[in-house]
């Protein structure tokens, strides 16, 4: 069974692949194959496909397929979106919040997670359990760059990625911070480019964000 000492080593390294990560809401199996591939095309290998559509199962099960690319689960909130996660091949998780079950779930599954949290109380019962790489959720509403900043003096031992209210305008003032790894963001694949299924724009945008400085 992963520690989260474990746990949290590997969501750095994956989080170190580039400055953003793609926040994927995806409706359509057909989209998953060439939507990953114009990202990850861009800059952006790590793709989260979050859990709030039908077949957001299958579309990771399509993304882990392409080669260069580290798909992972997002939006995870009970042990069976862990278990159904791993059956299609995610590669890690991401929660909006963390309860003592979610997490245990995750560590019983070698599943390496970034646990959501948005207060300093929040983040210090996860860097007790052992995670030292956290989501900051949702960013902006709780404060943005400011909040993470602060939470970051007395609790520098933990990196984050900032996620909720990200977006071309402000990634590069969360970068910026010594304590954010990189950023995850929508903004990269937007919903009007998907329906026209306008691949090249969407590697356009990968390649701008892929060059932010993290």
């Amino acid at each position: 069974m992963m520690t989260p000492e474990k746990m949290s080593e590997t969501t750095k390294e994956i989080c170190g692949l580039a400055p953003v990560i793609p926040v994927l809401v995806i409706n359509e199996v057909a989209h998953a194959k060439p939507l990953g591939q114009a990202l990850i095309s861009g800059g952006l290998p790590v793709l989260e496909v979050t859990l709030r559509t039908p077949n957001a199962l299958e579309i990771i099960r399509e993304m882990s397929e392409l080669e260069g690319g580290v798909v992972g689960a997002g939006t995870l909130l009970t042990p069976h979106d862990v278990e159904r996660a791993c059956e299609a091949g995610a590669k890690f998780g991401v929660s909006p919040g963390a309860t003592e079950t979610l997490l245990s779930a995750c560590e019983e599954a070698d599943l390496p997670l970034l646990p959501g949290a948005a207060t300093s109380s929040e983040v210090m019962r996860l860097y007790e359990r052992g995670y030292s790489a956290q989501k900051f959720f949702p960013a902006e509403a709780n404060g943005g760059v400011a909040a993470l900043k602060a939470i970051g003096s007395p609790l520098n031992q933990v990196s984050f990625c900032p996620t909720g209210g990200i977006s071309p305008q402000n990634a590069q003032d969360y970068l910026a911070l010594s304590n954010t790894l990189c950023v995850g963001g929508s903004w990269v694949a937007p919903q009007d480019m998907l329906e026209r299924k306008d691949w090249q724009s969407i590697t356009e945008l990968a390649q701008a964000a892929s060059i932010l400085s993290a």
